[in-house]
């Protein structure tokens, strides 16, 4: 059991967020978290009642961020899709370095590994998440990156209303491949880092899924899960970005899910890596399994 205390921040966060999952693989563990949220709702509640410290600090606020991070000696740092995404990071690694911290987590993108040193993807958030990876490589900070591919969660839980009308999974991503992870199990990655920092400090993980499969082998899976057909629907990508326009998304956010889907019918998120089982002793979840777990969110009462 560890006494030093570990900060989550992000904590309360919603689809595809792996905070959670880590704070709940820390604590059951026997370590101490504190848990960083932005205000107090029922998520905070519920991190609490799973015995994690709730402390409120918005990332934007170097006061509140410090006063936060007082007396811990591990960050993981998490965030949402977010225009302010960089100066959070900015303000989160620049606290750290202060308090002299012993790790820093951060939990970044996949896609990063295939850029250069001067070029990005058209995806503001992805240019973010690489400026944000270069500035903590200059920070001296003892850094951790994790690099998950796209999320289960992020590519089906909004699509669900359609798996559970239609049996239809529509988006544009043609026949691209694609490695997807649940991001529990990206949790409990960084729940492994976390406990144990030290021998990880300055590597770079990259997280997948156990099988690389295009959306028609992903459907499949599905089917096999559910009990009964679902289909893979190839949306044309101006309609599908009018529709995201249309359920009147945030600007950043519609033009980061434009440019991967953009990625995937590229191939871009074709990759397999072993480093979650290297890291947390067994294989990734499979699309399948996440269906059955989600089986609920698919399927008419």
């Amino acid at each position: 059991m560890s006494q030093e205390t570990i900060l989550v921040t992000g904590a309360a966060g919603s689809v595809g967020s792996t905070a959670r999952a880590a704070i709940a693989n820390l604590l059951e563990q026997g370590h101490r978290v504190r848990a960083m949220v932005r205000k107090l709702d029922a998520r905070a509640d519920s991190l609490r009642d799973m015995g994690a410290e709730v402390v409120v600090a918005d990332m934007l606020d170097i006061v509140a961020v410090r006063a936060a991070m007082q007396g811990c000696s591990v960050v993981y740092f998490t965030m949402s899709v977010s225009p302010e995404y960089l100066e959070a990071a900015a303000t989160v690694a620049v606290t750290a370095k202060s308090l002299g911290v012993k790790a820093f987590v951060n939990l970044s993108q996949m896609t990063l590994s295939q850029m250069s040193e001067t070029e990005t993807t058209g995806s503001p958030q992805q240019k973010q998440h690489w400026l944000a990876e270069q500035m903590l490589r200059w920070s001296g900070l003892p850094v951790v990156y994790l690099r998950p591919t796209a999320f289960f969660e992020g590519l089906f839980l909004p699509a669900a209303k359609g798996i559970r009308d239609d049996n239809a999974v529509r988006l544009p991503f043609a026949d691209g491949r694609t490695s997807p992870i649940a991001a529990a199990d990206v949790g409990a990655a960084a729940a492994a880092v976390l406990a144990n920092p030290q021998p990880h400090i300055g590597k770079v993980y990259e997280l997948t899924g156990p099988q690389s499969l295009t959306m028609t082998e992903l459907a499949q899976e599905f089917s096999s899960a559910l009990g009964r057909t679902i289909q893979y629907v190839n949306v044309p990508p101006q309609i599908w970005e009018a529709k995201l326009r249309e359920l009147q998304q945030p600007a950043h956010l519609v033009a980061h899910l434009v440019i991967m889907a953009q990625l995937h019918r590229n191939n871009r998120y074709d990759r397999m890596t072993d480093n979650f089982q290297q890291l947390v002793g067994r294989a990734p979840i499979s699309a399948a399994e996440f269906a059955r777990r989600h089986a609920a969110a698919f399927t008419a009462d």
